[in-house]
């Protein structure tokens, strides 16, 4: 495992299982039925990858606009938006600095939105027809998801309690942001091979 994935899951690891939390985000080990990556499955695949984002950029990304086209023929909702320049500190920023991330509208408050969220999130992070697991994510370059208070990044077996959910003990706080906890919308964050479109779900 590359240094940089395993520092973040050993960073993301040390929050309690999401079971603790009396949360209950997607989780999806199982395959799905019309997977796009069932297709892929005899080309080789790419492994887990999580790329920091480190400062800001407007240049396009032609990977994230073939996402956001592939959202608007596949899924309900609609797209919130990609390039912010949100800057944490000397090289470190948010994916959306660099144009890597997608927030595609979902609200957790409305049913059939709440099941369209899970619905991809499972297509995501399901096996391909030959097991290898979180296939379409891989293939796609999707490095990051943030949804109802759960984060998944990239080599992680599921999701975890989001941070900014948190109280200083550790539980979920009652109140947060809708926005900041992304209960209104789904978040997307890709590699930098995947926002290039470089990976093998758009080369083939």
């Amino acid at each position: 495992m590359p240094v940089r994935l395993l520092a973040l899951v050993i960073v993301l690891g040390l929050a309690a299982p999401a079971a603790a939390h009396g949360q209950a985000w997607p989780v999806a080990y199982t395959s799905v039925a019309h997977n796009p990556a069932d297709a892929l499955a005899e080309l080789p695949i790419e492994d887990p990858t999580y790329d920091r984002a480190t400062r800001c950029s407007k240049r396009p990304k032609p990977g994230t606009t073939a996402l956001v086209a592939w959202l608007d023929r596949h899924a309900d909702g609609g797209f919130w938006g990609s390039y912010r320049c949100e800057k944490w500190g000397p090289k470190s920023a948010s994916l959306h600095a660099e144009g890597r991330a997608i927030d595609w509208r979902l609200a957790v408050d409305v049913p059939a939105e709440r099941r369209e969220a899970k619905r991809l999130i499972a297509l995501f992070l399901a096996p391909d027809r030959l097991g290898q697991p979180q296939a379409l994510a891989r293939r796609m370059g999707v490095e990051e998801i943030i949804w109802d208070c759960g984060y998944w990044g990239a080599g992680m077996a599921q999701f975890r309690p989001y941070s900014p959910c948190l109280s200083k003990r550790g539980t979920l706080r009652r109140k947060v942001d809708k926005t900041i906890a992304h209960r209104d919308h789904l978040h997307l964050g890709l590699t930098k091979a995947g926002a290039a479109k470089r990976t093998s779900f758009w080369t083939r």
